[in-house]
């Protein structure tokens, strides 16, 4: 049962990713990314510390070495973001995808694609080991995942597009992201199911890298806008994602 929910939510998330897409044909505004990421703020840190923490300090038995796993996840995706093999942003505006650095345009689009491609693959890791504990943290995690991911496909998606890809290539680049998810999901899904020890783990590496994306990628770009006006919405959106998690939580439990 656990293999279809994967399998099904990682194709609906395709899908809803395919459609927002299309949006940037229509003359997306930044306003509409900018409040897609508030609210993936306030789903992902809700998920990470109300349910995927949680399960995996019950799991693991071992709140230390729980902890510690996260704080290593944390420590990790820093270096990683460093060393540029793995940095994905969420506005048309990042500083990594700006035209002012010094490569050319088919290259950033090359760096684009090959960052989101391994994130999605993890994404997809994530969320099969979310299902392998019950169907309800699965749900939630990918619920948060999804709405994280929006934005910063709209986003890539801008910049594939400003960076001379074709409609087709880009869209043909946000299918294989799909598919990068599922592999990851139907991979981590086989291994995990014979090795059960590692699920705890996993979980641990799934909040450090929810917490470490709000933290250090998402809120970072909120704090660009800082017009009243927008601050508040920005606020009332983290607080409606937060809402709709705890609301989840409440009831699936």
């Amino acid at each position: 049962m656990a293999l279809y929910w994967i399998i099904g939510t990682c194709f609906a998330g395709g899908l809803i990713s395919l459609f927002f897409a299309a949006i940037i044909f229509k003359n997306a505004s930044n306003t509409l990314i900018t409040n897609m990421v508030s609210l993936a703020v306030g789903t992902l840190l809700t998920t990470a510390f109300l349910e995927i923490i949680p399960h995996a300090m019950e799991l693991s038995k071992d709140f230390h070495d729980t902890s510690f796993i996260i704080l290593i996840g944390i420590l990790a995706l820093f270096i990683l973001e460093k060393l540029l093999i793995w940095r994905h942003c969420h506005g048309v505006n990042c500083e990594s995808h700006s035209l002012e650095k010094e490569m050319n345009q088919n290259k950033r689009g090359s760096i684009i694609i090959g960052g989101d491609l391994f994130h999605s693959f993890v994404d997809g890791v994530l969320i099969a080991s979310a299902f392998l504990v019950n169907i309800n943290l699965g749900l939630v995690t990918a619920f948060s995942i999804i709405a994280h991911c929006l934005p910063q496909e709209m986003s890539n998606f801008s910049v594939l597009l400003d960076s001379g890809f074709t409609k087709f290539k880009a869209y043909m680049f946000n299918i294989a992201s799909s598919v990068a998810t599922l592999i990851g999901a139907l991979l981590s899904f086989y291994i995990l199911s014979m090795m059960n020890h590692l699920i705890p783990s996993i979980l641990a590496l799934a909040a450090s890298s929810m917490i470490y994306v709000s933290v250090s990628d998402l809120i970072p770009d909120l704090h660009k806008k800082t017009e009243t006006k927008e601050s508040i919405r920005q606020i009332l959106l983290i607080a409606v994602g937060v809402l709709i998690i705890y609301i989840i939580h409440s009831y699936l439990h």
